[in-house]
């Protein structure tokens, strides 16, 4: 029987999910964690999930506060709540960016902090906005003018020129990536201005006409759209966007700072994942403290709704400080044996039916990190999911990182990459300042700082084209087996850094023991370590 206040958080928009709380749990997951579509819509199936986890019922919840994008937040009746029994008083809308805003606060380990939203478009308009946080409230302090065009935001541009190349809005990081190749001085004007807190960009619609439109009325040739990277022009644009939207954000960071006078800086919304840009903000004189939530972009949507909804059911700002991002369940030996048993309640689904052989290891973590040292790829599935977009130790897939001949067949044969696209290395957190230029811990994955170049010939495989890396630090006392496989690694080779990227194939991350298992099967790797259990192919 429930006894603690429950509140939900959806959110309605694309990457749409559910975020559950009481006074003893978090429980959260995006939508296309379960339906195996990128940047679904929906939330009833990770409303479920989330029900499930906690062991409580529709009935059990005091409140469900609930977001979208548009002109407006999502009315009660919009939400379609009420027609599963939810009483319209126990429902209440947020806005888009307010939401974000309590992400980013309340699950930062500061109490006062200036906290900016910047992302493609929330409601009203919204794309640049900033907040004054503390103990007592978050408060808006300025923000775009509801009247400036959204295509001129930060965001909306970034999402346009990602657009452009060829690329799904959503996928803003192969731009980023892109962009280490190019020439950003080859186009000279401004791409935005700044009066103050407020941005101007210099783009009058979204998406790819946006750009054509630029080009047209500037001159700038951009190359062909939809080049993905194959032409020196759009590479040189990706680089310009990239180099213009850091001197936007690091000057309007400086700016709103000066308005609110708190120098700790909490960082939401999509451009918040764009981590070369995070990395020089972070560095910034006026920056006293950078936090970003790993799931910062509208992934997080439902939870920073669940932390709005226990705001105003207890009138206490929830205080959730994060040392890891693992919001979705544990899952038990006899679940995982369930799928290795291909028994249909597992709900695996297998798009090439392989023969496997799998057995319970004593140490998986050690047996993992032979078979990496080996030069073996590995799926590894531990503990709950994590909520953001980036794989940390628990729905990922680890490699070598001492050459290039890992990330290479992980491109080729197993993600089916672009090729200019990095990956990351999860390095053991006491030695990271030895191996990067990092003086602050970076455990989701959202700082992208120098490889020391005493050491950088020894991490080849995870080492961008500019000598940056989006570096993962990984702490025994928050992540025990992950970092114990580490620690083997590091006893093997000498090297405390395993190459880490997502465990899925051009697909959502795997949720399920039966979605790690259908894609071993479909796909190129040559083993999964789940739970205790390892499986390879025969």
């Amino acid at each position: 029987m429930k006894n603690t206040p429950c509140v939900v958080g959806i959110n309605l928009g694309h990457d749409g999910g559910a975020a559950l709380i009481t006074d003893t749990m978090i429980v959260a997951i995006g939508e296309e964690r379960l339906n195996r579509t990128r940047y679904s819509l929906g939330w009833q199936s990770a409303l479920l999930y989330c029900l499930r986890a906690a062991g409580l019922q529709l009935s059990d919840v005091d409140l469900v506060a609930v977001s979208g994008i548009g002109r407006t937040p999502p009315t009660r009746t919009e939400t379609g709540l009420i027609h599963l029994g939810i009483d319209a008083d126990r429902i209440i809308p947020v806005d888009h960016h307010l939401s974000h805003a309590y992400t980013a606060y309340c699950l930062s380990p500061y109490q006062d902090a200036t906290v900016l939203v910047v992302d493609g478009g929330g409601n009203n308009n919204d794309t640049e906005t900033y907040y004054r946080a503390t103990r007592d409230g978050i408060v808006r302090m300025g923000g775009n003018p509801p009247t400036r065009a959204r295509a001129a935001g930060i965001g909306a541009t970034y999402e346009a020129f990602t657009n452009y190349l060829g690329w799904h809005e959503q996928e803003a990081g192969k731009t980023m990536a892109l962009a280490s190749y190019g020439d950003p001085g080859h186009f000279l004007a401004p791409l935005f201005d700044l009066a103050g807190t407020t941005v101007h960009g210099r783009l009058t619609r979204t998406h790819a006409a946006g750009v054509a439109d630029l080009a047209d009325r500037t001159g700038f040739d951009f190359g062909p759209p939809d080049t993905r990277g194959t032409h020196e022009l759009g590479i040189n644009a990706a680089a310009y966007v990239q180099d213009q939207t850091e001197r936007a954000l690091c000057t309007l960071t400086e700016q709103t700072i000066a308005t609110t006078g708190l120098g700790n800086l909490c960082f939401a919304g999509g451009v918040a994942l764009n981590c070369v840009a995070a990395d020089k903000i972070r560095r910034l004189e006026p920056v006293t403290g950078y936090f970003a939530p790993p799931a910062a972009s509208d992934r997080g949507q439902a939870l920073g709704c669940a932390l709005y909804a226990w705001h105003r059911l207890t009138g206490e700002i929830p205080r959730r400080p994060l040392t890891n991002d693992y919001f979705g369940r544990d899952y038990t030996d006899e679940e995982i044996q369930q799928a290795l048993n291909r028994d249909p309640r597992s709900g695996l689904v297998e798009r090439h039916r392989t023969p496997f052989t799998w057995r319970r290891e004593s140490d998986i973590a050690h047996t993992a990190a032979q078979m990496i040292a080996d030069g073996k790829i590995v799926g590894w599935f531990q503990g709950g999911s994590e909520l953001g977009p980036r794989a940390l130790g628990a729905r990922s897939i680890l490699a070598d990182p001492r050459t290039t001949t890992g990330s290479d067949t992980l491109n080729e044969r197993i993600k089916h990459r672009e090729p200019f696209r990095p990956f990351a290395p999860a390095v053991l957190a006491d030695h990271a300042p030895t191996w990067f230029d990092l003086d602050v811990p970076s455990p989701f994955m959202l700082l992208a700082p120098p490889v020391r170049p005493d050491h950088a010939d020894k991490i080849a495989g995870v080492v961008h084209i500019d000598g940056s890396a989006r570096v993962q630090t990984v702490d025994p006392a928050t992540t025990p087996t992950f970092a114990n496989l580490i620690e083997h690694f590091h006893q093997l080779t000498g090297v405390p850094v395993v190459l880490n990227t997502s465990f899925n194939d051009r697909e959502p991350i795997v949720e399920t023991p039966a979605h790690a298992l259908a894609t071993l099967q479909a796909c190129d790797l040559d083993a999964a370590c789940i739970g205790p259990y390892l499986v390879e192919k025969t």
